[in-house]
């Protein structure tokens, strides 16, 4: 059956999710935070900081040093699971498409838990139209966190792509639930796309009989 969903603007998949650092990340890393990390005046303290810390402030001011520190800081063993994940964004948005997949798939040997690299993951199969192994990558980062709005949102979105439509309709109302009412809003339109898709369809198998 062809697909009749169309999306609409705002239903472009939400973007590549950085590591930032974790509380005794080294020994525990497939703990999620409990507390957010202090950053303010992070420049003051940059002579004390790991490897790892300091290739994430270049990371998050746009410096390109910040590749060349993630690689010092994997050589290091410092954070290697998060610093392979924060490497592989770079790598994806420099159009390096097969080292970014190296950096993540590396990542997960590293910690196959790890949140991040599933979804970013999940994202580079999206981008090179692979729905299906974007579709389990998705579903393996939602069962690491739950609460993290952004896999519900893409979920949705594949899996229309892949013609499931009333797990897409399931997975959009997790996103909705978990966001502010604004962001909710926004994939209102999405939301009604699907329902009339999916009674399209069951109204095509009605037809048919």
């Amino acid at each position: 059956m062809a697909k009749i969903l169309k999306f609409p603007v705002p239903a472009s998949k939400l973007g590549f999710k950085r590591v930032k650092k974790r509380a005794s990340a080294d020994d525990h890393p497939d703990q999620l935070p409990l507390f957010p990390q202090p950053t303010a005046q992070i420049l003051h303290f940059l002579p004390a900081m790991s490897r790892f810390e300091q290739a994430l402030l270049f990371d998050e001011r746009g410096d390109p040093k910040a590749a060349e520190l993630y690689r010092k800081a994997i050589e290091e063993g410092d954070c290697v699971a998060d610093a392979y994940c924060n490497l592989g964004i770079i790598e994806s948005k420099q159009g390096n498409t097969a080292r970014a997949f190296d950096c993540f798939a590396t990542s997960l040997k590293h910690s196959p838990r790890h949140l991040e690299a599933h979804y970013n993951l999940g994202n580079l199969y999206f981008e090179v139209n692979d729905f299906r192994l974007a579709q389990v990558h998705y579903e393996m980062a939602g069962e690491v966190d739950p609460s993290f709005a952004n896999i519900h949102f893409n979920l949705a979105l594949v899996q229309a792509i892949n013609n499931d439509l009333a797990a897409a309709i399931t997975a959009l109302g997790k996103y909705q639930a978990l966001v502010s009412e604004t962001e909710a809003r926004i994939a209102d339109e999405l939301m009604q796309n699907l329902k009339k898709s999916l009674a399209a369809a069951k109204n095509l198998r009605v037809g048919s009989k």
